[in-house]
């Protein structure tokens, strides 16, 4: 093997112990390999993105004007919907509580002088309580009194039938009639007696009662004082009959405490209570 220094000078390298080399760092430092990848080193550079101002305003501005109109088309709308949120409101109150006024019944209901319309029960309908056929009832309230009667009679009450059904045609001169011949005027009579088509003897379920053992009294206040009131006041409700004008009566009657009426059966319930707007 050739020695070191042979072989150095063979292959024409000089000392670098002897011969001051120049300072070609800087060269060196271009022919260094680069860290950065070459697709970053060669990519151009990029310059900033601008914004166009006029294109931004005037996108803004279109959605400000967007949400403006928005805004006026709810509040329209909002103070449409009040109104009719308060009339439904004030039928619903009138419709639930239709009693919240004292006169509810006598507004709502087809009412005249104080009396209600009542239809006239078909002739079919009626049969007899008396012997002579002069006073009817229909077949329900006819049955019931009856047995009322009876009953009345096993403890020595005379209960009379005195008037039950009545035509529009009978009415009529009860009304118009009376009220003629002895100088009322529409409201004095109305106390005492219904108009025509007002009348509750109309139906068939009403009839005037009296006391067989003092006739004096019939179709009197005093009548209040006779063992017949005072056994019916007690006994009527057991046959389905009750009380149609009491004292102090909302409809503005005179007191007759003759005058009974038969709520036995849902047809008779309906005829009275329906009448006066009640459910």
């Amino acid at each position: 093997m050739l020695p070191v220094k042979q072989a150095l000078n063979r292959a024409g390298v000089k000392r670098l112990d002897k011969v001051s080399a120049p300072d070609n760092s800087s060269d060196v430092t271009k022919h260094l390999p680069d860290d950065i990848p070459v697709a970053l080193r060669d990519s151009p550079s990029v310059a900033p993105a601008t914004v166009d101002r006029s294109m931004l305003v005037a996108g803004l501005t279109t959605l400000g004007a967007i949400a403006l109109a928005a805004g006026i088309l709810v509040a329209v709308q909002l103070q449409r919907s009040q109104p009719a949120q308060s009339n439904s409101a004030a039928v619903s109150a009138s419709t639930t509580n239709p009693t919240a006024s004292p006169t509810a019944a006598s507004v709502n209901a087809d009412t005249m002088l104080g009396h209600f319309r009542y239809p006239e029960a078909p002739l079919a309908e009626l049969t007899p309580i008396v012997s002579d056929g002069s006073v009817k009832l229909r077949k329900a309230a006819a049955k019931a009194y009856q047995e009322m009667q009876a009953a009345a009679q096993q403890e020595g009450v005379s209960l009379v039938p005195l008037s039950g059904f009545r035509t529009l045609t009978d009415q009529d001169y009860l009304f118009f009639g009376k009220k003629a011949e002895r100088g009322q005027v529409a409201a004095e009579r109305a106390k005492v007696s219904a108009p025509p088509g007002y009348s509750e003897h109309h139906t068939g379920y009403t009839l005037d009662i009296g006391d067989g053992a003092v006739p004096a009294l019939n179709l009197s206040p005093d009548f209040e004082n006779t063992s017949a009131y005072k056994w019916l006041k007690v006994n009527a409700p057991f046959h389905s009959f009750e009380l149609s004008f009491p004292k102090n009566n909302k409809q503005g009657v005179n007191y007759e405490p003759w005058h009974w009426r038969f709520v036995g059966d849902r047809a008779s319930l309906e005829t009275f209570y329906k009448a006066r707007g009640k459910k």
